[in-house]
């Protein structure tokens, strides 16, 4: 693999990706593999920020709908689980020899480091992975829109959507043998045809801020390699 064409990305995790499929929690293996391919991709030379999701531990929209917690305090457990992968990652980079720091929009102190944005380029300059935890550090808005404003912050040059399937497909692959990957979108036809890829604030966000994303299959070893080398995979949305 040649040099990366991207000189800063951020990388958005799911939650579901720290642990083996259809289980909760974090599962030592799955949080090694995930941990070697960024370091894999710090070789590079880009300078890299992680966004986070919880879906292992809990969604607070699905869980304030199950139970009588109301959604501002589920959308806080929420963030705060983000927080406990975040921590799990950056301790297995750092064994790995990446140096790591994890910047929280919600403060705990004992952890984390607060998100301050000349304090995250810094990081940057001192070539460390800088995983951003807490969400948005407010209620009512997904990992997804956290990643898209802090792309959109810190200036990066792509936004990699990490998912367990190859992209973005015509249909539902699984229920649907004839679905097509699509290999590029614009981001008017992703709002248009309501494709859940991202949600709507996030995909308006990069494209008000020129920011492209590539979904791609982060389970299939190189595939976070390629796409900062510039090679074709999974699926790029920008403006077509």
């Amino acid at each position: 693999m040649g040099e990366g064409k991207y000189k800063r990305v951020l990388l958005k995790l799911s939650g579901e990706s720290f642990c083996k499929p259809g289980e909760f929690g974090i599962e030592g293996g799955s949080l090694a593999s995930i941990a070697e391919r960024i370091a894999e991709v710090c070789k590079l030379g880009p300078q890299v920020a992680i966004v986070v999701g919880a879906g292992n531990f809990i969604r607070g929209e699905t869980f304030s709908q199950k139970s009588s917690i109301p959604r501002n305090t589920a959308d806080y457990m929420g963030m705060l689980s983000t927080i406990i992968n975040a921590c799990a990652l950056q301790e297995t980079l750092e064994k790995l020899g990446q140096p790591t720091r994890v910047m929280s929009a919600i403060e705990v102190a004992a952890m984390c480091e607060p998100f301050i944005r000349r304090r995250a380029l810094r990081h940057f300059e001192q070539g460390r992975v800088v995983i951003l935890a807490g969400g948005t550090g407010n209620p009512f808005f997904t990992t997804d829109t956290c990643a898209a404003l802090r792309a959109s912050e810190l200036d990066v040059d792509l936004l990699i959507k990490a998912t367990k399937v190859d992209g973005v497909y015509s249909d539902d692959p699984k229920k649907n043998p004839e679905a097509t990957l699509h290999q590029m979108l614009s981001y008017t036809e992703v709002l248009s045809k309501g494709l859940r890829i991202m949600d709507h604030a996030a995909i308006s966000l990069c494209r008000d801020n020129h920011i492209p994303i590539i979904v791609l299959n982060i389970f299939k070893k190189g595939n976070i390699t390629r796409a900062i080398c510039g090679e074709p995979v999974g699926t790029l949305i920008d403006n077509g």
